[in-house]
């Protein structure tokens, strides 16, 4: 493990969120590490471990959108750990629109992420969401690691 100056930390994180915005899935698999753990924090026993299914976890909740933009926020960095404040223009194909607000927390280990959580607040969601959203996301869920006891 090296040390990550803030600009490649910073650099590292600002990337894959401007792939998550395009929805460039095997782009955004290039910022993750092999191990990387992904924390929706809100449910840590529904996340996910490594770019597959990192991607995989996200695209069900991202896929479906007919519009999906990343907001820049406030970026800080201390070494190889990096907080992101930002938000999420949601748009649904039934024309439902809402953003959500998000505190991201990440690890960046040798150029990668190792560790992303996302601190955000699930009623936000459910306030604009069209009714059958939730129904949809019942899925594969081999994807699912269990991260409760991680973090």
């Amino acid at each position: 493990m090296s040390d990550v100056s803030t600009s490649t930390a910073q650099d590292v994180v600002l990337g894959l969120w401007a792939a998550l915005s395009r929805r460039d899935w095997d782009a955004v698999k290039t910022f993750l590490t092999a191990d990387c753990l992904y924390v929706d924090m809100p449910v840590p026993a529904v996340s996910a471990r490594g770019p597959e299914d990192i991607v995989t976890r996200l695209k069900i909740g991202l896929e479906p959108l007919a519009g999906y933009e990343n907001h820049d926020g406030l970026l800080l960095c201390d070494g190889a750990d990096v907080m992101y404040e930002h938000s999420e223009t949601w748009t649904f194909k039934t024309g439902e629109q809402g953003v959500l607000r998000f505190v991201t927390v990440h690890k960046v280990l040798d150029g990668k992420i190792a560790l992303w959580k996302d601190y955000w607040d699930v009623a936000s969601l459910s306030s604009f969401a069209p009714p059958n959203y939730f129904e949809n996301l019942a899925v594969d869920t081999s994807w699912v690691f269990d991260a409760t006891g991680l973090v």
